[in-house]
């Protein structure tokens, strides 16, 4: 299966699906279960200053490489990219379970990062290229029930491994799974070796890392407050940019081409899916604290309101794969981003005494909505390009996405820590008194009102703001062409059934 030739007949699907659905539960899982034992590890290693740098530096390097996978996937082929980001993920997983110090715990964690972005792009590409457009939606349903599953099972899974065997397995869980999807795809996923032959874009790849890693530091550093620092690499990100387009400008086979990412239907859809990121980032962010301290529920209960997204968003999934063939695509697509802010308004209703059962109707629909949005999206994208660009296509939704989970996380930082700001400039309450807050019922900040009450309008003002980005996605949405989206159009792109 290379960009210029079908599968051949020795390709078994389902099994190729089933190693897909293995190597994405990897990285699926990984996001909750180590936010889970993330506690335990920092109180062993230290370096307790350097905790959200766990997180970043996986995202961070995901982001980054998600685009250069998608190249090279077009250039050479789906499945030695996948073999690779398999390969570095594992490296990256098992190094990671040996961690001696958070700097070291960092620097394995962008290890996986860098494999995770070659796993997820890939993956979805390979479906794209194995399916025929009304087959598709599906398979991608399946896809998304395994971030459903994941999102329920990461939690309880890491608590479990703490308990009876070393956090390090966390990390080492990884390598079976890992080399069982590796083994699926040597052994049943077959392609013709590759003909293309394209000069490799290498400046261009490097300055693009370097353009994102750059932005994402300068988002983190504007998080912690350090502002000298941020500004400095948010100088290097600009300069980075202009280096980059000046290169991808005058080089003969571009890393990212502008014609392909500047095309009226992918620049609308990769916007909407930017935008959605933002969204969601901001509810795992701030809806499970609204709900304990608010609220005044249990972690428990927050956990639930927020795995309601995981519940709707493979439900949307499923039902776009089942009715967009008779609905069109321009319509689903609306109807996801319209769910989006009627899901965010919800939590705007929230009040002191409301209940979480309408946060948690609130989340299912905005997980409905970005179930219906990302696959008519996805869709969309991977049949207004030719196969030969497939991959970079798809690549450029799922960096979207990512990008938007990183801006939305220091714009919703930036409009939570304004809320808590007085009048003097100084914050309603410090880190001390949230930590206090947060600890539960049981807490010594329990009751005090004053506390609760700044908190609580300082995340009303967040969630009106999620509110507003959702509209944005909404009325991004409108602006996609309807001709472009419609099954006869997809369908003279499509040949017979694989």
């Amino acid at each position: 299966m290379t960009p210029e030739a079908p599968p051949t007949k020795t390709t078994h699907r389902p099994l190729v699906i089933a190693s897909i659905m293995a190597s994405m539960a990897m990285v699926a899982i990984e996001a909750t279960i180590v936010s889970t034992v993330m506690p335990q590890i920092a109180s062993e290693l230290g370096g307790l200053h350097l905790y959200s740098w766990v997180f970043a530096s996986f995202l961070l390097a995901q982001t980054a490489m998600t685009v250069v996978f998608g190249k090279l996937s077009d250039l050479y082929g789906r499945k030695p990219v996948m073999f690779a980001g398999i390969a570095i993920f594992l490296v990256g997983s098992l190094l990671a379970g040996f961690s001696w110090s958070m700097p070291a715990m960092i620097c394995f964690r962008l290890i996986q990062g860098i494999g995770a972005g070659a796993i997820q792009p890939v993956a979805l590409t390979i479906v794209g290229d194995l399916y025929p457009v009304r087959e598709r939606g599906k398979v991608q349903g399946y896809l998304a029930s395994v971030w459903a599953v994941s999102a329920v099972l990461g939690p309880m899974l890491g608590a479990l491994i703490v308990q009876k065997l070393s956090w390090a397995w966390i990390f080492w869980i990884n390598v079976p799974i890992g080399l069982a999807a590796a083994l699926g795809f040597w052994a049943f996923l077959h392609e013709t070796p590759a003909t293309r032959r394209a000069s490799i874009d290498i400046v261009g790849a490097v300055l693009f890392a370097a353009g994102i890693a750059a932005l994402m530091i300068a988002l983190t550093e504007f998080g912690i407050g350090n502002d000298a620092s941020a500004w400095g690499w948010s100088a290097a990100f600009v300069l980075t940019v202009l280096l980059f387009v000046w290169q991808e400008r005058r080089a003969a086979d571009p890393m990212v081409s502008f014609k392909l990412w500047g095309a009226r239907v992918i620049a609308t859809v990769n916007g909407a899916a930017l935008l959605a990121g933002m969204v969601l980032i901001g509810i795992t962010t701030f809806l499970p604290m609204y709900v304990q301290v608010v609220l005044e529920r249990s972690s428990v209960t927050a956990g639930l309101t927020l795995t309601m997204v995981m519940l709707g968003w493979p439900i949307g999934a499923t039902l776009t794969s089942r009715i967009f063939q008779r609905v069109g695509l321009w319509r689903i697509l609306v109807a996801g981003a319209a769910l989006i802010p009627v899901g965010c308004a919800s939590f705007v209703l929230l009040a002191a005494g409301s209940t979480p059962v309408l946060a948690g109707v609130g989340s299912f629909v905005i997980g409905l909505g970005m179930g219906l949005l990302s696959l008519s999206s996805l869709i969309l994208i991977q049949e207004s390009v030719d196969v030969a660009q497939r991959g970079s296509a798809t690549a450029s939704n799922v960096f979207s996405r990512n990008l938007g989970s990183a801006l939305g996380a220091a714009f919703f930082g930036a409009v939570f820590n304004f809320g808590l700001t007085r009048a003097d400039g100084r914050l309603a309450f410090t880190d001390e008194q949230l930590r206090l807050l947060l600890q539960g019922p049981a807490s010594p900040a329990v009751g005090d009102a004053a506390l609760r009450l700044a908190l609580g309008g300082s995340l009303h003002l967040t969630f009106v703001m999620m509110l507003v980005v959702g509209l944005a996605v909404f009325a991004l949405s409108l602006w996609l062409p309807r001709e472009a989206t419609q099954m006869h159009a997809l369908a003279r792109r499509e040949a017979a059934p694989k």
